[in-house]
């Protein structure tokens, strides 16, 4: 199995990217982003389409942690459903998230509509009869109060059909949602960033912000700029401390099979349907543009195994027995940044410095809006960052020496639940 590159699979399959400078010396700028994912990227991309004189570093290559790693899926609405809310938010605020995350989910298609192995289709999958009904319930509401008609319900034959496995009571079948190829979305986001005048370094880390005056150093230069975005997400806190009770780490696991044969390839997941479950250490997966399967399972909240099939390849089996005899070729990890409340933290860490983070694996579409949403808030418009910086975030608890442990009790408590 293959793991010469962090972005396993998807590296094999984009074209190699364009080599981008490190930043050499003093710069000054409009606005610096900090971050070479798809916040960072998409705010480099609306600056630059406004006129702004914007510089991105990024500490790797564009793309190198989450955007080029995740499991593709765009996802409409939030972690947490409207119902919830709108009981802790108050109806017009949860209308207001609900209606940024359908300009999110229509700005990703958008914008990888070319190159970028974009196709509609997410399915839901319960993983018992509970959560059928949940599901169930949570599709009326959207239908009745928020107009949403993408999505239906399948019953546990239909959903067996669709899917092509027999483990799930039912499912949720939303043509609003999709799926596309990562790493190629971070590059393409990149060269539409460059192509509308933004300047991109990569091996360009940034090791320490003046958040007074706005300014980031990095090992061989400074950028001085009028505004600081500070879009790092899971690695917030290494420039931002005060983020840190914050942000939670999560490790993820997706292995990737060699293309599939002719007796599997129409029958797994024949609807072509991204897939992710209801369990709260979730299986999630979709079919490639070349026909592998893509599967993600299993989390970890302290070193990851050296091995990544070794611990994914019993999930997929669970789910596809039909595939014991199929190689896997590509496996990889990547780190998840998480919030407390499962919803993406926005807020100010300076009178001209602004964060985004903690998409709590709905980054590809939540992040790409984030990064306009921050764009149009140092150009003057705060509407959108206004509604995202209003949901209250809360601190893991624990303190710098107890947060991780008690996260990763509070998580793999989670974990047992799904087996009630």
């Amino acid at each position: 199995m293959k793991q010469s590159t962090p972005q396993g699979y998807y590296a094999a399959s984009a074209e190699p990217a364009p080599l981008l400078p490190r930043l050499s010396g003093d710069i000054r700028c409009d606005v610096c982003v900090v971050g070479g994912g798809y916040t960072g990227l998409s705010a480099a991309l609306h600056l630059a389409n406004a006129g702004a004189k914007v510089t991105l570093i990024e500490a790797r290559e564009i793309g190198f942690a989450a955007s080029g790693r995740n499991g593709g899926q765009i996802h409409p609405g939030h972690r947490k459903d409207q119902r919830e809310l709108e009981r802790w938010l108050g109806r017009q605020h949860a209308r207001d998230l609900w209606s940024l995350s359908e300009e999110a989910r229509q700005l990703v298609f958008a914008l990888a509509s070319e190159g970028c192995d974009v196709k509609h289709g997410l399915m839901t999958a319960a993983h018992n009869k509970r959560s059928a009904r949940l599901l169930t319930d949570d599709t009326e509401f959207l239908a009745t109060y928020y107009g949403y008609a993408e999505a239906r319900m399948l019953d546990h034959r239909a959903t067996q059909a669709a899917l092509g496995t027999d483990v799930y009571a039912a499912g949720r079948l939303d043509m609003g949602g999709g799926h596309l190829h990562p790493l190629k979305f971070a590059r393409a986001l990149a060269a539409k960033a460059l192509a509308a005048g933004a300047r991109l370094h990569e091996h360009s880390p940034a090791v320490g912000v003046d958040q007074e005056h706005p300014a980031v150093r990095t090992p061989a230069g400074t950028v001085s700029a009028d505004h600081v975005l500070v879009a790092c997400d899971a690695f917030t806190a290494a420039l931002a401390p005060q983020i840190a009770p914050y942000i939670a780490h999560v490790e993820s696991f997706i292995v990737a099979t060699v293309p599939l044969g002719p007796e599997h390839r129409d029958r797994i997941i024949p609807c072509d349907a991204a897939v992710a479950d209801t369990r709260h250490v979730l299986d999630y997966y979709r079919k490639s543009a070349d026909g592998r399967l893509l599967f993600a399972g299993r989390e970890a909240y302290w070193t990851p195994p050296d091995d990544v099939a070794r611990i994914v390849r019993p999930r997929m089996l669970k789910v596809f027995p039909q595939l014991s005899g199929v190689p896997l070729e590509f496996g990889w990890s990547g780190t998840v940044g998480i919030t407390r409340t499962r919803m993406p933290h926005f807020g100010r860490i300076g009178p001209r410095t602004l964060f985004a983070h903690g998409y709590s694996g709905h980054g590809v579409a939540l992040a790409t809006l984030g990064g306009k949403a921050l764009a149009e808030a140092v150009l003057g418009n705060t509407e959108r960052f206004d509604v995202m910086a209003r949901v209250p975030a809360q601190k893991f608890p624990g303190g710098s020496l107890l947060r991780k442990p008690m996260v990763s009790a509070a998580l793999l408590t989670l974990k047992l639940l799904d087996s009630v």
